[in-house]
């Protein structure tokens, strides 16, 4: 997936790093995938984290384990940043959470309908942005806006015996935990690969390897 092309052919290529791009190439639809796949085995992995230890802490305001669901939301967000293309995010998000319900968790096939949910939300920050955005601030509002349908989606079908009041308190903490893991954490993550030189094929590699040839 690394290239190790000079600097003077790196600024003369053909990827930008900053213009909106909308074709998608056979790198692109190989990396979402490989991506998704990746995070699917760690979504699989945090499942039985977060239904051991996290789960055992017994918190007894249960809205407050929103707080630990944010993993599950940094494959769409990490897709957008990386492939920077219409329905990365959403796609990426989608094979994560196929992988991690093909791996076996207590959700089953239910967690495709929140890998989609997650993901649609995640995408949303990239199309308001016109997909010419891609700093931590879109990652941040795109992990955020990974929460509102699978929210909704878990209210009414998981956390249907909880009062009202639960279940909207139940939103903020998902929503922090979106910025925070998802959002800042998935940025973060795309950074560190792009200066590790994992991404020298896509934007963010770029503009390293633009950077450093200034």
């Amino acid at each position: 997936m690394t290239t190790t092309k000079p600097a003077n052919e790196v600024r003369a290529g053909t990827i930008k790093a900053t213009r909106p791009l909308m074709r998608w190439r056979t790198v692109d639809l190989l990396t979402v995938a490989f991506l998704g796949v990746a995070f699917g085995v760690a979504y699989w992995g945090y499942g039985l984290i977060y239904n051991g230890p996290i789960s055992a802490l017994g918190l007894a305001f249960q809205p407050l384990f929103g707080l630990f669901v944010g993993f599950w939301f940094i494959a769409g967000v990490v897709g957008g940043l990386v492939i920077r293309r219409p329905g990365a995010a959403v796609a990426c998000e989608l094979i994560a959470a196929t992988v991690s319900a093909l791996f076996g968790n207590q959700w089953g096939v239910t967690t495709i309908v929140s890998g989609l949910a997650q993901g649609i939300g995640a995408e949303l920050a990239f199309a308001l942005f016109a997909y010419a955005s891609f700093g931590p601030m879109v990652a941040v509002l795109s992990g955020a806006l990974s929460v509102p349908l699978e929210w909704l989606y878990e209210i009414k079908t998981y956390f249907t015996d909880w009062t009202w009041a639960w279940q909207l308190a139940y939103l903020p903490f998902m929503v922090i935990s979106g910025v925070v893991i998802a959002g800042l954490g998935g940025w973060l993550l795309t950074r560190a690969l792009a200066r590790a030189g994992a991404l020298n094929p896509f934007p963010p590699g770029q503009e390293v390897l633009e950077q450093r040839a200034v």
